[in-house]
């Protein structure tokens, strides 16, 4: 267990086991910062995809990439007020490119698949949570270091 979990896990979870819903999943944001905590790798993954200083254009260029693959709306829904519309792993990887969701997957060490699953899971409530005002920002979300800090402030208010 690295150091980035223990402090998630601490902070989120305050000794606790996160709660479930009636099929056995953590919900909401708690079982997505749960899903993050247990696996830092992916939180370093999703924060290089968002960053503006990513190798993905941050938020903005992640919208156009879901947009050229046909799933504008479902990605405007989780910037939106309303509800997130999900996406199955298949369309994750229609989005970003089955290059990119191998090269994710080599990094977490498992295949493409569960990548694109754990990203299909993790990026609609996150994405969700970093925009509370409805909308992306202008200048998008910052560079790694603010959406860090952005993540801490998530889980201080858990």
């Amino acid at each position: 267990m690295g150091l980035l979990d223990s402090v998630l896990g601490a902070v989120m979870y305050r000794g606790q086991q996160p709660q479930q819903d009636t099929q056995g999943n953590a919900g909401g944001l708690g079982g997505i910062l749960g899903m993050l905590a247990s696996n830092p790798q992916l939180v370093q993954i999703v924060i290089g995809m968002l960053g503006n200083d990513g190798q993905h254009g941050g938020l903005g260029g992640l919208v156009s990439k879901f947009e050229q693959a046909g799933l504008g709306g479902a990605v405007r829904s989780w910037i939106g007020g309303g509800p997130n519309q999900p996406v199955s792993g298949d369309e994750v990887t229609s989005a970003l490119g089955s290059g990119t969701i191998s090269d994710i997957a080599a990094k977490l060490g498992v295949n493409p698949d569960e990548a694109a699953a754990q990203l299909s899971q993790v990026l609609p409530g996150l994405i969700n949570h970093l925009t509370p005002e409805g909308q992306a920002p202008e200048h998008g979300l910052g560079n790694s270091g603010d959406l860090m800090d952005m993540l801490g402030g998530l889980l201080q208010r858990r």
